[in-house]
C-alpha cells in the first residue's frame, strides 16, 4: 500500500467511525510496510487534512458545481487530500497532487468520479491559494475558515481570552506539536540524557519551563529508542509538568493522583518525591491503570499504587497530604495533538463542569488539615477551569486559595485570580492547560 492510499485509508477511517486520529493512524501506519520516508509522508498527509478540513471543504465549495455535504465520504476524502498537497505540501507538484487523486478515485472503485476529480483539481491548480471569506462580513467566520475552528469555538476564545490571545492560540494549532519530554531524575540528569538521545540521531533540547524537561525532534517512534526503553524518561507536555511542579510534592508523603492514565504526572511526581513515600494513582478504567503500572515498571519507580474506580465517588482512599485532581475535560488545549476534538458538536462544555466539581468534591474529603488540593485541565474553556474553581470555594470554606507563585519560568498572559494559571499554546512550548491551587485550613 503506498503512503497516499494509507492516508487515505487512516482519514476516511476518522470520517466513518469518529474515532481518535492518534489511534487510528497509528494502527495502521504499525500494520503497514511502508519505509520511515513513507510513513512520515502519509502522516503529513493525514494531519495536514485533519487540521485544515474546514479550510479545505470552504475551498472545495468555490470549486465544485456539486454540493460538499452533497460528496460521498469517500470522495470528500480523495479532494481534500488533493487539495492539501497542493496547496500546503510544497514537495508535491500540482500535477501530481492531481493525477494521484484520480488514481486514488480508480483504486477504490470511483471510476464515475475520477473526471470530476480531475476537473476539480485541475481548477484548483490555477489559484494561487484556498478563498477565504470577506474579513469585513464577519471575523468569527473568518478566522473559523482560516483556520479550521468551528465558530462556535472562535466565540468563546475571543469572549473568554480576547482577540488577541484569540489570535495566539489559532496560529499555534496548525503544524506539528512539540515532543515534550520529562527526565527520570531517579536514572540520569538532563545533560546526560540529551547526550544519549543525540547519540541515537534524536535532536534534544532543554526546555525553559523545568530543568528536567526537554524537547524532542526527529526522534521517529519514541518506543524504539534505548533510552527510553532504559527508562530514562517518558513523554509527558511541559504544561503537564508544570501543574507537577504547582503541586509540589516532597519525598515520604502520601499522594493521590485522582484521574491518573496513563501515567505522566504520577510518574513526575513520584520522580520528585525521590521514590519515597506513596502515591494512589487512580482511573475509572482497569486496563488503563496497567498502562500506569507498566511504566512505573520501566521507570524503576516502585511507590505507586493503583486503584480502580470513580474518582467523582471513591470512600476508600487515605487521608493525603496532596491531591491532583486533572480531571477529564474537553481538552480545547490539546487540540493540534487530536485536531479531531475541533470538530465534535457536543464538546461536553455543559455536562462536564458537573463532573469536575463532583471529583473535586469527594476527593477533598481525603485531604489532610494543611494540605495542598491541585485542580487542573487541559481546556481552554472558563466554564470547566475558573468557574469550577470558584463554586468550590463558595462551598467549601474550609478551603482557601493559594497563590501560584513558584513558577517564575511561566508568563502569564490572562487577567486572573492568583491561585489560578491558564497556559496557552505554544509553537515550541506547551499545550493549553489551566491549574488552580487550594489548601485545607
Amino acid at each position: 500500500m503506498t503512503a497516499r492510499k494509507t492516508a487515505y485509508k487512516a482519514l476516511l477511517r476518522v470520517e466513518k467511525d469518529n474515532a481518535y486520529s492518534n489511534i487510528v493512524l497509528d494502527g495502521i501506519l504499525s500494520e503497514s510496510e511502508l519505509s520511515r520516508r513513507d510513513k512520515a509522508f502519509a502522516s503529513m498527509i493525514f494531519y495536514g487534512v485533519m487540521e485544515k478540513k474546514l479550510l479545505l471543504d470552504y475551498g472545495l465549495s468555490r470549486l465544485s458545481d456539486r454540493p460538499v455535504n452533497k460528496l460521498s465520504e469517500e470522495l470528500l476524502v480523495i479532494l481534500r487530500m488533493g487539495l492539501y498537497q497542493m496547496f500546503f505540501m510544497d514537495s508535491v507538484p500540482r500535477s501530481a497532487a492531481v493525477n494521484e487523486s484520480v488514481k486514488l478515485c480508480k483504486a477504490n472503485k470511483l471510476y464515475g468520479d475520477s473526471a470530476f476529480v480531475n476537473a476539480v483539481l485541475r481548477s484548483a491548480a490555477k489559484l494561487e491559494a484556498l478563498q477565504l471569506p470577506d474579513k469585513r462580513k464577519g471575523k468569527n467566520k473568518y478566522l473559523s475558515i482560516k483556520y479550521s475552528c468551528p465558530e462556535s469555538l472562535i466565540r468563546l476564545w475571543r469572549g473568554a481570552y480576547g482577540d488577541e490571545l484569540t489570535q495566539d492560540i489559532l496560529e499555534c494549532l496548525e503544524g506539528q506539536p512539540p515532543v515534550s519530554a520529562r527526565v527520570n531524575t531517579l536514572k540520569t540528569d538532563r545533560d546526560s540524557l540529551i547526550s544519549k538521545l543525540e547519540a541515537e540521531g534524536v535532536d534534544a533540547k532543554p526546555m525553559i519551563f523545568s530543568d528536567d524537561c526537554i524537547v524532542l525532534k526527529n526522534a521517529g517512534s519514541v518506543t524504539e529508542l534505548e533510552a527510553f526503553k532504559e527508562g530514562l524518561f517518558h513523554v509527558q507536555d511541559a504544561a503537564s509538568q508544570i501543574c507537577c511542579r504547582a503541586l509540589g510534592a516532597k519525598p515520604g508523603e502520601t499522594v493521590i493522583d485522582a484521574c491518573s492514565a496513563p501515567g505522566g504526572k504520577s510518574f513526575t511526581i513520584a520522580e520528585m518525591m525521590e521514590n519515597r513515600g506513596c502515591i494512589i494513582s487512580c482511573d475509572l478504567y482497569e486496563n488503563r491503570l496497567r498502562l500506569v503500572e507498566s511504566g512505573a515498571q520501566r521507570l524503576g519507580i516502585d511507590i505507586i499504587r493503583t486503584q480502580a474506580g470513580s474518582s467523582s465517588e471513591m470512600q476508600e482512599l487515605p487521608v493525603a497530604d496532596r491531591i491532583l485532581c486533572d480531571v477529564p475535560c474537553s481538552g480545547l488545549g490539546i487540540i493540534r495533538r487530536k485536531p479531531e476534538l475541533r470538530y465534535k458538536e457536543d464538546t461536553g462544555a455543559d455536562t462536564l463542569p458537573q463532573i469536575q466539581y463532583e471529583i473535586l468534591n469527594n476527593c477533598s474529603k481525603f485531604l489532610k488539615s494543611g494540605g495542598t488540593l491541585v485542580y487542573s485541565t487541559c481546556t481552554l474553556n472558563p466554564k470547566e477551569n475558573g468557574e469550577v474553581v470558584r463554586r468550590f470555594l463558595a462551598e467549601h470554606s474550609d478551603f482557601s486559595p493559594v497563590k501560584i507563585n513558584d513558577l517564575q519560568s511561566v508568563e502569564r498572559k490572562n487577567i486572573e485570580p492568583e491561585n489560578e494559571l491558564t497556559l496557552f499554546p505554544q509553537r515550541e512550548g506547551c499545550d493549553g492547560f489551566f491549574i488552580s491551587k487550594l489548601c485545607k485550613k
